[in-house]
This record gives structure tokens, sequence and C-alpha cells, in this order.
């Protein structure tokens, strides 16, 4: 039987961990099945107004059979390169499209990887949400990776180019997190850069983050992308992310992610009302 892309094999490494490895891709295995897969919603605001959301980031969660959650830290790297990646990526898309359907206000970004554009059930559920929809397109965006993008740059820009047809926004997530071929940016067009928290976290006494993020900053401008800070948990962070120039900021400053989020504690409360 052949080994699944992206999980060690057998004898390699200590053998206690490749035992965890194991059993954690057995759990998440399980949770893909019975789709305990979901979304957090979390808030990305306007730097200079803060209590206007910009779009609502959805964040996977994948939960055991205890109801106990499985950290994305842990899940993703363990299944980025497999089909398992693929499916997560699916029930996202999935969950993304359902979201957007039920709240016409809502701008929403759904992570995906490069690897699922390849991925034909990934691009069906795309599509058959799209027909659905038609007003879905210009409130969907879609976050690749930077690592992800750089491993199949011309796919990603085939892919882009034929989605920014119809209307589809597209976040490059965690800019400054690999070694960026700078020049891929022009081609790729990305719409929005997120700016990784490596930089941003106590960037107010971070001399080298302050020079690296007002160089990203500038890149974005130049190349005409609207840029969100990831993981602003201060508010000294956050008043030096604005001076800098940033366009928004995402992080638990201004909101943890919800996975009940406001325009549906607003349905909840009315049914319970009715019932």
């Amino acid at each position: 039987m052949m080994r699944e892309e992206g999980i060690p094999p057998f004898g390699g490494g200590d053998e206690g961990a490749v035992r965890q490895r194991h059993a954690l891709r057995e759990k998440i295995r399980k949770a893909v099945e019975k789709r305990e897969v979901f979304l957090a919603f979390q808030p990305v605001v306007s730097a200079r107004h803060r209590d206007r959301v910009a779009f609502y980031e959805g964040l996977v969660r994948l939960y055991g059979p205890a109801r106990d959650p499985i950290p994305a830290a842990e899940f993703i790297p363990l299944v980025e390169t497999s089909e398992l990646g693929r499916m997560i990526d699916c029930l996202a898309l999935e969950q993304g499209l359902e979201a957007l359907g039920r709240e016409p206000s809502l701008r929403l970004s759904v992570n995906m990887s490069a690897r699922s554009i390849g991925y034909r059930r990934w691009l069906d559920t795309l599509h058959l949400g799209l027909e659905r929809d038609p007003t879905i397109a210009e409130r969907l965006i879609l976050e690749i990776t930077e690592a992800s993008a750089m491993l199949m740059p011309d796919l990603v820009s085939s892919f882009m180019g034929e989605m920014h047809r119809q209307g589809i926004s597209f976040a490059l997530d965690d800019f400054g997190a690999g070694y960026t071929a700078f020049r891929h940016l022009k081609d790729f067009l990305f719409d929005i850069v997120k700016i990784d928290g490596e930089y941003t976290r106590d960037i107010h006494h971070q001399p080298d983050s302050q020079v690296l993020v007002e160089a990203l900053v500038t890149i974005s401008r130049h190349f005409d992308m609207f840029t969100v800070a990831e993981a602003v948990e201060t508010g000294e962070e956050a008043d030096f992310l604005t001076a800098a120039g940033v366009d928004c900021l995402q992080g638990y400053l201004i909101s943890p992610p919800m996975l009940v989020p406001p325009w549906e504690e607003k349905v909840a409360v009315l049914d319970d009302y009715i019932d």
C-alpha cells in the first residue's frame, strides 16, 4: 500500500513521534469524515476607523471525538500536501460559500492551498457556489499563503486571472514569512497583502521589524495592493502599524475568531423570540 504524501514512513525519525503523527492524522481523518470542520470568523478592520469591518476571515477549525479542538498549527503541516488537506480546503470553501449565501452584506476570505487549484472537487465546489448566487464572487476573497503560491507561480497566476474576471479577489497570506520573489507580485496581481505576525508582534519595540514592515507597505502600494497587519494584539502595535501606513488590522486586539459571528447571533436571537 502506498504511503500518503506528507506522512513520514514508519521507521523514520523517533518511533514515538511517528506514532503520534499517525494518531493525529487518524483524528483529523475522522473529523473530516464526520464533517467536524467549521469556520471561525475573525474581523479585519480599517486601521484608522477600527469600528469599520472591511471583511471577515474564515479560519478553519477541526474538532476531535470529544469535541476537543485540533490546533491548526498541528494539522495544517501534517495534511498540507495530502488529499486530506484538499478535503479540508473543500469543506472550508463550502462553509464559506454558505455563509456568503446566508448573509448578503458579508465579505469573507477563505484560506486555500495552491494545490487545491488542480483538485476537481474543490473547483466544482467553487463553481457551484458562484452559479447559485452571482453576488458571491464580488464578496469572496481567496487567501493563498506566500509559501504555497511560490510553489507553482504559473498555475496560481493563471487561476487568479480567470477568477478575477468573475469578480473574486485574492489575498497573499503570511507575506514576509518566506523568501518572496518580489518579481512575481506583478504577475500574481494579488488585491490584498497580509503582513505576517512575525513582523507585527511587538513592532513598536523592534527596529528591524519596523524597517521591514515599512518596506512591505511601500512594495504593496507600488503594486496597488491593500495591506492587512496580522496578529495585532496591543494598542501600541496597532498605533505603530497605522502610522506606518497599513490599511487594515486583524488580531485579538480587535476580536478573537468567533464560531458564531454577529450576523448569526441576530438570527439566533430572532429564532429564540419566535420559539
